[in-house]
């Protein structure tokens, strides 16, 4: 994907030498979401959205979810949310997916990213109880 102009960021392919700034904007931050994140920027999984003062986000697909596209992650960092950045990379892994399907889930709990995937267009499909114990999981997929 070549990065775009949306207006004060880009979004393009991150490389493996972005794993170091993907992980500072990351909320999670232990090692085995380190690991995975250096792991997404070697393989090519993800896309970062990257401001003049460096990546505010980023979203990652695989396509290991009954092989279809599966948005496996997205990060927006506190301090750039509310200013599109996760809207325009579902926008940007929507438009580079490499199969006819796009699903993504969220626990029932995470209300700020219903709202974002509803703005977004996508569309709940289905709910799954037991991954995490007392908040179900809300599966969406992109139109």
């Amino acid at each position: 994907m070549d990065a775009g102009d949306l207006g004060e960021f880009v979004v393009r392919r991150a490389r493996a030498e972005d794993a170091g700034e993907l992980i500072a904007v990351d909320a999670i931050g232990d090692e085995a979401r380190r690991a995975a994140i250096r792991r997404w920027c070697e393989k090519g999984a993800a896309v970062v959205a990257e401001g003049a003062s460096g990546p505010l986000g980023y979203c990652v697909v695989e396509y290991t979810f009954f092989e279809q596209g599966f948005v496996s992650m997205l990060m927006v960092a506190p301090a750039a949310r509310g200013r599109g950045v996760g809207h325009q990379l579902l926008d940007a892994v929507a438009a580079s997916c490499a199969t006819p399907k796009l699903f993504t889930s969220t626990n029932v709990s995470n209300q700020p990213m219903q709202r974002l995937l509803r703005r977004a267009g996508w569309s709940p499909v289905g709910l799954l109880h037991g991954l995490d114990e007392g908040d179900p999981e809300l599966f969406f997929r992109c139109p």
